[in-house]
């Protein structure tokens, strides 16, 4: 933003409009949230966000640093959960089922909805016991034969059982940073989640491994539902099928994706997508 009188104009632009614009809501949709409010102690951190995500779909959170993004996405598999003066309000439905609801086990929530974050964060572990991790502990396999396979089906549908199949005893941490980030998504998918949310999964990555990172969600998509926060506007037009823009805590516009990034329908969007701000 170049000066406070901008800020000041965009504010007042959205304050006027409202609502939403676009298509935040779909037919076939894995997770539908309404009304979403988000409080960290007073301050309000998100702002009424209705939005779906459709099943098999990759849609991916754009907007300007500190706008929400990321807050939204932690709302849904409860990682908000674990900072005390958080506070989420409204409706958050998996398959139809409130997660927030008193029954819900967060930690079986994050099995079905997985987390890959910004920084590669693999186990101080072996490769194989990074993958294992998770099914030992959701007891998904019933012997070594069943745990193996797992595992490696996990690295293959990662991309990465070619590069490590023999050295599945050797440190995930000495991998390469993309292949580690490959590592975290291979150990995501051997819980079987039914979601994948992905928070700037590329930002920390080279250029070849960022182009390895984006061939995987499209392959991804064909088994999970996928949401992705990322500042990178050509990122998301190469991997998502929708696009919803943030601003300030609250989602102004969404849409295909194609269509967010050549006719926006609100100035805001229009405003950052072209780069007069974010």
């Amino acid at each position: 933003m170049n000066n406070n009188t901008d800020q000041k104009t965009l504010d007042s632009m959205h304050a006027e409009h409202g609502k939403t614009v676009g298509q935040p809501f779909c037919q076939d949709a894995k997770f539908s949230t309404r009304n979403v409010d988000v409080f960290y102690a007073d301050n309000q951190a998100i702002y009424d966000v209705s939005l779906d995500m459709g099943k098999n779909e990759v849609i991916a959170l754009i907007g300007p640093s500190g706008c929400g993004k990321s807050t939204y996405l932690r709302c849904l598999n409860r990682m908000n959960d674990t900072i005390d003066i958080c506070k989420v309000t409204g409706q958050l439905l998996l398959d139809g089922q409130d997660i927030y609801a008193k029954d819900q086990d967060p930690v079986l929530l994050r099995a079905r909805v997985g987390m890959v974050f910004q920084k590669p964060n693999p186990f101080p572990k072996s490769i194989y016991d990074n993958v294992a991790y998770g099914p030992r502990i959701h007891g998904l396999t019933s012997n070594k034969a069943e745990l193996d396979d797992l595992v490696e089906e996990s690295l293959i549908k990662a991309g990465l059982f070619k590069e490590v199949k023999d050295r599945l005893e050797s440190p995930g941490t000495g991998l390469s940073g993309g292949q580690q980030q490959r590592l975290c998504i291979a150990r995501t998918i051997a819980v079987q989640p039914e979601v994948i949310l992905m928070d700037e999964p590329a930002s920390a990555l080279d250029p070849i491994a960022t182009a390895i990172i984006e061939e995987l969600i499209s392959e991804l998509r064909k088994n999970y539902t996928i949401v992705i926060v990322t500042h990178s506007m050509q990122q998301a037009a190469r991997v998502s099928q929708r696009t919803a823009y943030f601003h300030l805590g609250k989602l102004i516009e969404v849409g295909e994706t194609n269509q967010i990034f050549t006719n926006p329908a609100h100035d805001l969007t229009e405003k950052y997508i072209t780069g007069r701000f974010g």
